[in-house]
């Protein structure tokens, strides 16, 4: 058979606001870093809805700017068409390698369509990034998901240690 390049998919999940961005940030680019050193090819997915992913977007397009990497791709996934994304497509597309829609929530309600979204971001993934502070919420009940069903998590930060083991080695 011919040869194949294996797709290493990593997405991110973050609560809304961030209050130590800076500290965030050295830990997201050395991570990337790794990842992007370490494996063949890696799709990077992304949301688009509060200060976390815009941190995540900015330090991929930064690292893969700065060192010139083909073996990447940054993918926003969006729940719906949006506005912002109909209003702003051109510079959107400018910005990331590539836009999807998921289509399982695009067909779903909008106030579920997020958490669809999250799910199926999941399930493509090898590798779950998160940034929890507190357990509740859309980022907290998707990386509970991500451990039902057996995927590898790595907490970025969380105050209460109990649950940031990173137990995943890059």
């Amino acid at each position: 058979m011919g040869d194949y390049m294996e797709i290493y998919t990593v997405s991110f999940f973050g609560h809304r606001e961030l209050s130590d961005g800076f500290e965030i940030e050295k830990e997201l680019e050395k991570l990337v870093r790794e990842l992007i050193r370490k494996k063949e090819y890696i799709d990077f997915l992304v949301g688009c809805n509060g200060e976390f992913d815009t941190l995540v977007s900015s330090v991929i397009r930064r690292i893969m700017k700065e060192n010139d990497y083909g073996n990447a791709s940054h993918i926003l996934v969006l729940p719906y068409q949006t506005a912002e994304y109909r209003d702003n497509a051109e510079n959107l597309k400018e910005y990331y390698t590539e836009i999807e829609i998921c289509g399982q929530s695009a067909a779903a309600h909008f106030r579920s369509a997020f958490q669809i979204r999250n799910r199926a971001m999941v399930d493509r993934s090898n590798l779950v990034v998160c940034f929890i502070r507190h357990k509740n919420g859309g980022a907290y009940s998707t990386v509970e998901y991500a451990k039902k069903q057996n995927k590898r998590v790595y907490y970025l930060n969380y105050e209460d240690n109990t649950i940031s083991d990173n137990s995943y080695l890059i």
